[in-house]
């Protein structure tokens, strides 16, 4: 696509990436859980703010992704408190009591993931 802002085109290297791995991409006003064992949903609300890609595994929330343009690729460590609290958040149209498992952020070159549930959660590229 042309004329696309830096992140715009980020989102769409880890749109692509999330459907060569098997994840079903979707659009927050077509959501359909139903489509895959995957979903990704864009821009996903939760109670803090919409966050970028919200991750459903038979139809449990599980994770999350900030997405960030590519010249941010030596500072992503920088954004991991944002996609912790999208994590932590509240999400809309689901129960979700506990904080989402897997955090990633990514500029669609990198990606960084913490696994909540290890005994000390860290981020580590992926």
């Amino acid at each position: 696509m042309v004329n696309q802002n830096p992140e715009q085109k980020a989102r769409d290297q880890i749109d692509a990436l999330l459907a060569k791995a098997g994840w079903v991409v979707q659009d927050k006003k077509k959501i359909d859980f139903s489509a895959s064992m995957g979903v990704a949903v864009r821009e996903y609300q939760t109670d803090v703010g919409p966050a970028d890609y919200v991750l459903f595994v038979d139809k449990q929330a599980a994770g999350v992704i900030e997405a960030k343009p590519e010249a941010w690729g030596e500072k992503i460590t920088t954004v991991e408190d944002q996609s912790q609290g999208y994590a932590n958040a509240t999400l809309k149209w689901v129960n979700n009591s506990q904080p989402l498992r897997f955090v990633y952020e990514s500029t669609g070159v990198i990606t960084r993931f913490t696994d909540g549930l290890d005994p000390h959660p860290r981020s580590r590229e992926v």
